[in-house]
This record gives structure tokens, C-alpha cells and sequence, in this order.
């Protein structure tokens, strides 16, 4: 008895510290290792995620050009160019789609005729809509909550330009272009874009650089530098005419929408003359797919 008690108590004896920290330490290293792969893990499915939004809004597009025999104009307002101003119609393309993505209750509600900022569209500027928004970015309204934003913005000019008639995009002021009249092919030009809101944006009701921008200023640009910020402030004495470019909370790159509905990542290292390219429906140059 005495035996079998002694050795019933020696092989009970517990953990030393030192084996305890170098326990825990392996755990840690692993954890360690683990994390980033989760993480990347999620970003994967949230660019999926996004990807697909980017696809049902070119679906939509497509629908409204095969019902109007064009495209929807990249903002409703009698005349122009277009300030980032809650002042004047404005009304953006992505109101005219409502119907196309799920929100026909929405679509009924909204006055067009008066116009983005009206207090009888006030319900409608405030509604969050999940195809509007990327599920990597970190807010869904403005600054003051005034507005529901979105992250994707159709491309209306080749250049940093203001938002007018003569654009060369696919969405401008009062445009309505036909997909005969896309020279350089769908498959070459750029329908919609991903886009970081700035913190005062006037929301995805508006057609104003809220919902418009253009490919003269490189991916993930903001005023002049590249750099990424999570919701950026517009500077107070910015010009009202600025538009600006596209970018995404993405590394490296943002998602792209073309005329023909496919959706590519386009690389923020891309050549800057391929990408004013591919923001101009009829420039003549023919991209096939080097980018």
C-alpha cells in the first residue's frame, strides 16, 4: 500500500513555472501568427463582398440603359458645373437606379423634381443601403449624420475637372449616353469606381463629387499625395469645383466596375496614362487588357 501511495503521488505533481511561461509563450507565438491570417482572411471576404456590390450596380446600370435606351445621367441639375454645395438639384445616378437594386420604396418616395436637398427627400438622404456601401469602410453616415454615404462613384471625366455637359466619362451633368456611343469599347472604359467619402459628403443622394469622380487623380490620392485615411476631412478652404479621384479601404488598389459589367481590382501603381484612359469613352485608345 505504501508503494502504490508513493507512486500514485509522484506522478501528480503539477506544472513548474518555467514550463507554464514556455507553455503560454508557444501560445502566444501562434496566436501571433494566427491573427494575420485571420484578419486577411476577412479582408478577403469583405473584397468579395464589395466586389459583388460593384456587380449589382452595373446590373442595374445595365437595366436602366436597356429600359431608357441610356445610361443615367451621373447627376440631375438645370444647369452647371456642379458644386459640392447643398445648393440646386443634384440629384445623383445612383437615386435614378434605386428601382434596379431592391429599393423601388425608396424610389417612390424621392421627389426628383425637388431636387437631393429638399425636406420632403430628407427620409430618403438618410436611408443606408447596404449596395452602396463597402463592408471595409468604417462609417455610414456623414459628420453630422445628415446623409448616408456611399463608397462607389461613377467616373465622369478623364481628367480633375469639374462636373459639366462636356465630360468624357459615362456619368456627368445631365448625360445620357448610349453604350453605341462608348468608342473605346465597355470592356475599356470605367462605369463606377470605388471611392473613400470625405467626412462632410453630401451623401449618395448627391450628384456631386459625393457620388462622382475621375481618373486625372491616381488611386488612393487624396489632394495631391497618396495617402489612405479613414474618413478624410475636406480642407476648409476647398474649392467647391474639386471632384477628386478614386481609392478604397482595400491594400493596394481599388475595384473597378466596367461598362460591359465586369468588375476588376485596379492597382493604386497603375500607369497614370492608362488610367485617364480608361475614364474617357472615346479618347481612341485602344487598352485591351494591359492594366
Amino acid at each position: 500500500m505504501k508503494r502504490s501511495h508513493r507512486f500514485f503521488a509522484a506522478n501528480n505533481r503539477g506544472f513548474t513555472l518555467v514550463e507554464l511561461l514556455v507553455v503560454i509563450a508557444i501560445i502566444g507565438v501562434m496566436v501571433g501568427l494566427l491573427l494575420p491570417a485571420v484578419q486577411a482572411a476577412r479582408e478577403a471576404a469583405r473584397r468579395m463582398s464589395c466586389s459583388n456590390n460593384l456587380g449589382q450596380l452595373g446590373l442595374a446600370m445595365h437595366n436602366f440603359e436597356f429600359s431608357m435606351e441610356h445610361l443615367p445621367s451621373g447627376v440631375i441639375n438645370p444647369d452647371g458645373p456642379i458644386r459640392s454645395e447643398p445648393v440646386g438639384q443634384h440629384v445623383s445616378h445612383l437615386v435614378q437606379v434605386l428601382r434596379y437594386v431592391e429599393h423601388q420604396g425608396v424610389a417612390d418616395n424621392f421627389e426628383i423634381a425637388e431636387g437631393a436637398y429638399a425636406d420632403v427627400n430628407a427620409a430618403a438622404r438618410v436611408q443606408v443601403i447596404g449596395t452602396f456601401l463597402c463592408p471595409s469602410s468604417p462609417s455610414v453616415m456623414n459628420d453630422d449624420n445628415s446623409a448616408a454615404l456611399t463608397n462607389y462613384a461613377g467616373c465622369h471625366h478623364h481628367e480633375e475637372a469639374s462636373i459639366a455637359s462636356d465630360n468624357t466619362g459615362l456619368l456627368f451633368l445631365n448625360s445620357k449616353v448610349r453604350y453605341g456611343e462608348i468608342y473605346d469599347g465597355s470592356s475599356h472604359t470605367i462605369l463606377i469606381g470605388e471611392m473613400v467619402p470625405f467626412a462632410d459628403s453630401l451623401g449618395w443622394v448627391s450628384g456631386t463629387r459625393a457620388t462622382l469622380r475621375n481618373t486625372g487623380t491616381m488611386i488612393n490620392t487624396l489632394y495631391g499625395s497618396r495617402e489612405r485615411r479613414l474618413f478624410p476631412e475636406m480642407p476648409e478652404d476647398a474649392d467647391p469645383l474639386w471632384v477628386g479621384g478614386f481609392g478604397s479601404h482595400h491594400p493596394g488598389g481599388a475595384q473597378f466596375c466596367f461598362a460591359d459589367g465586369s468588375v476588376r481590382f485596379l492597382s493604386e501603381s497603375i500607369d497614370p496614362e492608362v488610367f485617364q484612359n480608361l475614364g474617357h469613352r472615346a479618347d481612341g485608345a485602344m487598352m485591351g487588357g494591359n492594366y
